[in-house]
């Protein structure tokens, strides 16, 4: 008799109570995530609509990469209220509104229509893909964290002089860099989510949501540049 070692239904159990906290997680995640595209597609119809991002320049575009920074830094201080949920949907509000350049050079094609859309669906099978790879697979990847991050810092030191030197060669590379990257990135933060390594729904809703937003947005570029029709 050994009367200390747990029983198997004690061990089930015990899985059971550590798994269903990170179900949930992951749950809410993709509901917050799915709720998010409303202020995205709202913020991208306006702008389209009204032209508010006419004549904007580099500087400008950098002015609004420093406001978005400084929604993610409020969005991670509030976290755990409902003023961290109404930062995030603010801020996607805002993403939706610098989507508003791209779609316009978008739409200026023949075609418009259709590469947005294929991009959204190419965008979805990326997610669903990658997404259930994290949730399915034995393999760690929590290990590509530092070579991610890595990644993402070039990108965005070679997107900002690529603002200056408008080199539509270093724009493909950029774009489809940038693919990879965040693709792998959807692999890693829905996996911390799958194992425990974050627990808080509205952190894992903004990394997701950027992963999402930058793999939409890379495709259509390549899209626009291999696709686009002015019949």
């Amino acid at each position: 008799m050994f009367p200390n070692t747990p029983s198997q239904s004690t061990i089930d159990l015990t899985k059971r109570s550590r798994v269903a906290p990170r179900n949930n997680v992951l749950r809410n995640t993709y509901w917050l995530l799915a709720l998010s595209m409303i202020p995205t597609v709202l913020g991208a119809y306006i702008g389209v609509s009204f032209n508010l991002m006419a004549g904007i320049g580099g500087l400008g575009f950098l002015a609004f990469m420093l406001v978005a920074f400084g929604f993610i830094f409020a969005i991670e201080k509030f976290k755990d209220s409902a003023v961290g949920l109404g930062l995030l949907l603010a801020f996607t509000f805002v993403m939706g509104l610098m989507l508003t350049p791209l779609l316009q050079h978008t739409l200026g094609y023949g075609n418009g229509g259709t590469l947005i859309m294929t991009a959204f669906g190419g965008t979805a099978c990326v997610f669903a893909v990658m997404a259930s790879i994290a949730t399915t697979t034995k393999r760690d990847f929590s290990g590509m964290g530092s070579w991610l991050m890595a990644g993402v810092i070039v990108l965005i030191l070679a997107g900002i002089a690529n603002i200056f030197l408008q080199m539509s060669v270093l724009s493909i590379v950029i774009s489809i860099m940038a693919i990879g990257i965040f693709s792998a990135f959807i692999l890693f933060d829905v996996q911390r989510i799958v194992n425990g390594g974050e627990t808080n729904y509205i952190t894992a809703t903004l990394s997701i949501y950027l992963d999402v937003y930058n793999i939409f947005t890379s495709l259509l570029r390549l899209l626009g540049i291999a696709g686009g029709s002015d019949d």
